[in-house]
């Protein structure tokens, strides 16, 4: 059985391909923060700390996708040539 041609896998992944991505992590975690405080004054702080939780649950997906995809998208294979 013949092999086949040797790939050198190479992953041309940045901070810069992913900056984005962390600042609106970012601001996710801080929106859903300040909506917790504006709650914890109501009359029911529950209310506050299912909503905060109810945010970063639901966004961690979406997080996940968006850097996996971008990951996905900068690996490389690079056919490996002998001399």
């Amino acid at each position: 059985m013949k092999s086949g041609t040797p790939f050198s896998v190479r992953c041309t992944l940045t901070f810069g391909d992913i900056y984005g991505q962390i600042l609106a992590w970012m601001a996710v975690i801080f929106v859903s923060l300040a909506a917790g405080l504006a709650l914890m004054g109501s009359s029911r702080p529950l209310f506050a700390l299912v909503g905060v939780g109810l945010i970063l649950v639901l966004s961690v997906p979406f997080l996940l996708f968006a850097f996996v995809t971008t990951l996905l998208n900068h690996i490389r294979l690079d056919p490996v040539t002998s001399a």
